[in-house]
């Protein structure tokens, strides 16, 4: 399948396949926001994908946004598996930062074989996450799923496992690392400043540290209990 795909075209159905489930639904607009380009270039890519001699990768319904097609979730998958098994590989195994491996995945994703993702897979013990928390597709294109709650809609008083980071933009994941706001530590919200204000977080027993909600609302954590408290 990625063999009938440019890596431009790799780059749409995995962008809109992650602006859809971010968002319910993807535009020209998001689409362009999303990677840096003119509105019209994502209309071009559009109308190629939607009749690629293969078959179509996406449908458009104007007003309405853009849509993956069966084909073209399948690539999008594939693309999204190859990125976050990359993501895992240089970070668990070349100890490259957390803030670096998405660029790094980006260049990479296309060029990698079958042969080498089930290598990769294996030898990091076939992940269901990376780095930050994003599950990884399976070579048949299923993802776990988990329910998370955000760190914003819990009570004072509650904890839980860090499970997920959804806003990767390098500087933001530095200033978590800094605080050891990682997936798979525990995250305590010790206090709630009043109409929507300040938190006060703790991680693994540490001292709290204040929060903003703007940037506390992209921490998602999992294995709260009845009154937050996480589950053993």
């Amino acid at each position: 399948m990625r063999s009938n795909t440019t890596a431009a075209e790799q780059d749409y159905l995995k962008e809109i396949y992650l602006v859809t489930e971010d968002s319910g639904r993807a535009t020209t607009q998001m689409l362009a926001d999303r990677l840096g380009v003119k509105p019209p270039s994502v209309t071009a890519m559009i109308k190629r994908l939607a009749e690629d001699e293969g078959g179509p990768l996406v449908t458009h319904t104007p007003y309405h946004g853009v849509q993956l097609t069966d084909r073209g979730l399948e690539v999008a998958l594939e693309m999204l598996r190859h990125h976050r098994l990359i993501e895992l590989f240089l970070s668990e195994l070349l100890g490259v930062p957390w803030d670096e491996v998405h660029a790094e995945a980006d260049r990479l994703e296309h060029v990698f074989s079958e042969n080498l993702e089930d290598r990769v897979a294996a030898k990091l013990g076939n992940p269901q996450f990376d780095p930050h928390g994003d599950p990884i597709p399976s070579r048949e294109g299923t993802m776990v799923e988990r329910e998370l709650v955000r760190l914003t809609d819990v009570p004072a008083g509650s904890r839980g496992k860090i499970a997920r980071i959804d806003r990767q933009e390098p500087e933001v994941l530095q200033y978590l690392s800094s605080l050891n706001l990682k997936p798979g530590n525990t995250a305590t919200v010790e206090s709630v400043a009043p109409f929507g204000g300040v938190l006060m977080v703790s991680v693994d027993g540490e001292p709290a540290q204040p929060m903003g909600e703007n940037l506390a609302r992209h921490i998602l954590l999992h294995g709260l209990a009845a009154g937050g408290r996480v589950k053993s």
